[in-house]
């Protein structure tokens, strides 16, 4: 799993040395066990329970772990118990070398809550390496002249096991010409000497054979042996000697293989090949693999391979220098190896969660540790994570960090991160490693449902199909899985008089609306009702939305003659003069259609006449109009069937039958010509008593009538709004419509009128006339008097 990263309002990083020698951990200072190594597998090291105060349970239930610096699995905790074992034999020279003391250091890891207690682990030597000779044999040229007390050095042993277990002693076999001496130098470390005690003699004896033996101070003592064959030179009385007995040199460990590190120089006051000087290494078994090269003849030392400072930190060299005659002299070199900023930072992930639950405070992603194999400012490190997530960097224990989240997290704005974890150490040139990590958010039903819309508008025809689809809602859930599954329902209407659930029906799968009945503009013309959507959650969200119904009107009403009455009583007569002009308004026909819009637009036409040119219909407004001058050859009476007509589709007629009656002087006195005046001026003062007389018995006549009517309007005006105007209670109670006569109209008609509450074209009704039989008496009267 890669790692990953967090938002900071500004980066922030970490410095961390990967050695923390001054660290203490809730009071608890390290502990330090030991244990000699090459111990059994499995054997018991200390008791981590008691050490730490926890019971055995506890460190079960808090994940306790042993980690090692170097991710050795050199321990063990049993859980059980609470031990610490031996995980594997452990060798001291493997781990340590020839450093001493020989200590491993571990954390002891503890969860719930995060704890590290550091111990260390000192690994004792045993004996267990015998002191090795770098060869079988040795061979040392020693000129007969050498004085008494010249010592010889020797190459030293070597032994593996460090402290008294290393070598403490060398010693010979008896002769009678020399001795060993034990000298020790500097570092501790001890190497043979061979004093001449008593002068050779060439030619009484040219060799010698000797054994050296180095003997170490365990118990029981170790011990190795080497052959030494002295050969007696003729005179040679100057041995080669080195211009400094000890070069020190630094070496930086990123040094390519062939560069100098040092050149050695001797120099023999000899002549001839008694002067010429060989140099030499002195080499163990265990050092054949040091990683230098000696030249004989110029004493430069070379790199034959790559160093590495966290390998071996230094070497230690004896170079000897012979020159011809056998005489030889010795020096030391120690070399340094300087640390280079070579050894990327390292990342190593404990634990990591994921996904995490969004909305949630808070969290711990992942817990990690990260070291530096270099040393000094190469080991510093810094610890950071990008600036765009919401996540931020904990340093806690040792070098231990935890990834936390800086709050909640919201899925429906990033569902996953890729945070990465940047670690720079701070040497030159600067090295950095990154490691990813993938950390998914998982979802909480957080999100109610939102609908497209706040409010639908749907149209649906009148005398549609029952089931009929009339429009949809959408609403959509930004949370996933069941979270985001909705459903639909319509919600209890406000009205109570209004019966939604027999209207419609919702799909509660995908919010499709239907009418359940045949709809009529008529009796409704609009409704709403709020739908609601509901996701799958727990708990479940919800939301609503408006929806608004518009009926569009069908033309499914013909239009209704409201005057000339056409219900098959007493048909109703105009009375017309005889001396019209053309374009006289003989009379009206008044219409009405129970539709709206253009389906209510009326035009009239005259469909059949008794005399066809005499009489026309204006289109718009159903006025009958004289076309022409009357003569004396027309019909008195005259039948006249007018057409009207809407403008829907298709279009929806009725029609009217009108009665003109021609009379002569009834609607406006007959005016002589001239010549005629003194003739007629009897007939006109009988007229004038005539008309007095009818005017006076109408206006009787007109005063019963209204006095009968104000009676019947006091009756019947509270059922009026009821029973003659079936719509709900609205701005608009019933009213009475005049139709007053005009041209030859004698009388006034009313009418009752309801307006439609709520509507929003205010479109009005006639319903029937009030005066009906009236009308039809009046009628009646003026044929009456006309005969």
């Amino acid at each position: 799993m890669e790692p990953a990263g967090e938002r900071f309002p500004e980066q922030r990083q970490v410095l961390i040395l990967l050695l923390l020698l001054e660290v203490t951990l809730a009071g608890w200072e390290p502990r330090r066990y030991s244990v000699m190594e090459e111990t059994e597998r499995g054997s018991f090291v200390a008791n981590l329970a008691n050490d730490l105060g926890l019971g055995v349970g506890e460190l079960a239930e808090r994940g306790a772990r042993v980690v090692s610096e170097d991710n050795e699995q050199g321990l063990q905790l049993d859980l059980q118990t609470g031990q610490l074992i031996l995980n594997e034999k452990l060798d001291r020279e493997k781990l340590c070398g020839s450093t001493e003391p020989c200590v491993m250091h571990f954390q002891v890891l503890l969860k719930k809550p995060l704890e590290v207690f550091r111990a260390e682990l000192l690994v004792t030597d045993i004996n267990d390496h015998s002191p090795e000779f770098p060869e079988r044999e040795m061979t040392l040229k020693i000129p007969e002249t050498s004085s008494l007390g010249t010592v010889f050095p020797l190459k030293k042993a070597r032994d593996l096991d460090v402290g008294s277990n290393n070598v403490q002693n060398y010693n010979i076999s008896p002769n009678s010409h020399f001795h060993v001496s034990t000298r020790t130098r500097g570092d501790g470390r001890k190497y043979p000497e061979l004093v001449l005690d008593t002068e050779l003699d060439r030619e009484e004896q040219a060799q010698l054979r000797l054994t050296l033996t180095a003997v170490d101070g365990g118990s029981p003592p170790r011990s190795g042996t080497v052959q030494i064959l002295i050969l007696v030179l003729d005179a040679n009385d100057n041995a080669p000697e080195f211009v400094q007995a000890l070069y020190e040199v630094q070496v930086p460990e990123n040094s390519p293989v062939g560069s100098l590190v040092v050149k050695v120089s001797a120099r023999d006051l000899d002549t001839g090949t008694n002067g010429e000087i060989s140099y030499s290494l002195y080499y163990s078994s265990q050092e054949i693999n040091k990683p230098f090269e000696l030249s004989s003849l110029s004493g430069e030392i070379r790199l034959i391979k790559k160093l590495d400072f966290e390998t071996m930190s230094s070497y230690d060299l004896d170079i000897e220098a012979s020159d011809g005659g056998g005489l030889s002299g010795k020096c030391s070199v120690s070399v340094k190896v300087l640390d280079v900023n070579d050894n990327f930072p390292e990342l190593s992930i404990s634990s990591l969660t994921s996904p995490i639950p969004e909305n949630s405070p808070e969290t711990e992603v992942a817990l990690f540790r990260i070291r530096d194999r270099d040393s000094g400012e190469n080991g510093k490190m810094i610890c950071s994570i990008q600036d765009d997530v919401p996540f931020k960097l904990k340093p806690s224990v040792e070098n231990f960090y935890r990834l936390v989240t800086e709050g909640a997290l919201d899925r429906e704005t990033r569902a996953e991160y890729n945070i990465t974890i940047t670690i720079t150490d701070l040497g030159t040139p600067r090295l950095k490693t990154e490691q990813s990590i993938t950390v998914l958010v998982s979802d909480v039903n957080d999100n109610a449902p939102a609908f497209t819309q706040t409010s639908y508008t749907l149209f649906v025809g009148e005398n549609n199909s029952p089931a009929l689809h009339i429009g949809s809602v959408s609403a959509t859930d930004r949370d996933s899985g069941t979270n985001a599954q909705v459903t639909y329902s319509l919600l209890p209407s406000q009205d109570p008089h209004l019966p939604l659930t027999s209207l419609v029906s919702i799909n509660t799968d995908n919010g499709h609306l239907f009418a359940l009945r045949s709809l009529d503009y008529e009796a409704l013309q609009a409704f709403e009702f709020r739908v609601g959507a509901t996701d799958r959650g727990s708990p479940a969200l919800s939301s609503e939305a408006l929806v608004r119904v518009l009926v569009l009107d069908a033309n499914d009403n013909s239009p209704f003659v409201l005057y000339p009455l056409q219900n098959g009583s007493a048909p109703c007569t105009e009375l017309m003069p005889r001396a019209a002009e053309p374009g006289y308004l003989v009379t009206k026909v008044v219409a009405v259609d129970g539709d709206s819009g253009q389906n209510a637009w009326l035009s009239y036409q005259l469909l059949k006449a008794t005399e066809p040119g005499l009489f026309g219909v204006w289109a718009h407004n159903g006025e009958v109009r004289t076309a022409r001058l009357l003569s004396e050859r027309d019909a008195a009476k005259h039948r006249l069937v007018v057409l009207v007509k809407d403008n829907g589709e298709p279009p929806r007629s009725a029609t009217a039958t009108l009665h003109v009656l021609l009379v002569d002087g009834f609607s406006q006195p007959y005016l002589p010509l001239p010549e005629a005046a003194p003739a007629q001026a009897q007939a006109d003062s009988l007229t004038v008593y005539l008309v007095v007389a009818l005017a006076s018995v109408s206006s009787l006549f007109l005063f019963s009538v209204l006095l009968f009517v104000a009676v019947r309007l006091c009756r019947r005006s509270s059922a009026a709004s009821v029973g003659r105007c079936s719509v709900p209670e609205g701005p608009f109670p019933g009213h009475l419509v005049n139709v007053s006569g005009t041209g030859t109209l004698s009388q006034s008609y009313q009418y009752e009128v309801c307006l439609t509450g709520g509507s929003e074209s205010n479109d009005f009704k006639f319903l029937k006339p009030i005066f009906p039989n009236i009308v039809s008496q009046d009628s009646r009267r003026k044929s009456e008097f006309l005969e």
